[in-house]
């Protein structure tokens, strides 16, 4: 099956087939831009630091939205790396399924305690489509790029290794007082 790599990494068993457009009850389209942001901030002696949200992700603006999604995906990365996941948890709604799914998986597998290694960072490129719903969530998609790693979900299971890969992350952000959540997200492979 497609993808199944990056679906063991995050826990794809439970990943709902919503759309976005179910969760937001709207369409539109907008647009992002085309950098590729470096995964994850880290210490000179390469220790993961947890990633403090962005001045620019503030507010309840789209590029705020903007903002938030690329941060979310520094969380992503950092929970990764350590099996720490609480910074991540505050920034999701609570109502998240694939966020706590994710959760649960890097805290037993993680780079920190060897079950996680390669290149298993996300890179997020272009953040676009976003739109405002009737709910007041704003939903869209990123490009995300993962290299080639290797995840076990025990230390004595067999690894099993994910080839580079580039998906597309739908989400949809809900407001929890004047800064974004994350309300729910899905991978689909490209």
């Amino acid at each position: 099956m497609a993808g199944l790599g990056r679906s063991v990494r995050v826990g794809a068993a439970v990943l709902a087939g919503w759309l976005i457009t179910g969760l937001l009850g709207c369409s539109a389209s907008g647009s992002g831009t085309d950098r590729i942001v470096a995964a994850g901030p880290s210490t000179p002696s390469g220790v993961a630091v947890a990633p403090e949200r962005p001045g620019r992700a503030e507010g309840l603006t789209l590029a705020a939205a903007e903002e938030f999604v690329r941060y979310y995906s520094d969380l992503l990365n950092y929970a990764s790396a350590t099996g720490d996941t609480a910074r991540l948890l505050g920034e999701s709604d609570t109502g998240c399924e694939n966020c706590k799914s994710y959760a649960d998986f890097v805290k037993k597998s993680n780079a920190a305690n060897g079950l996680l290694t390669g290149d298993y960072r996300e890179k997020v490129g272009d953040v676009a489509e976003l739109v405002r719903g009737v709910h007041g969530r704003v939903g869209g998609s990123a490009t995300i790029q993962v290299g080639r790693y290797v995840s076990r979900q025990t230390a004595t299971a067999s690894p099993f290794t994910s080839e580079a890969t580039k998906y597309n992350r739908k989400f949809a952000l809900s407001a929890r007082g004047q800064r974004w959540v994350m309300f729910e997200m899905q991978l689909v492979e490209q």
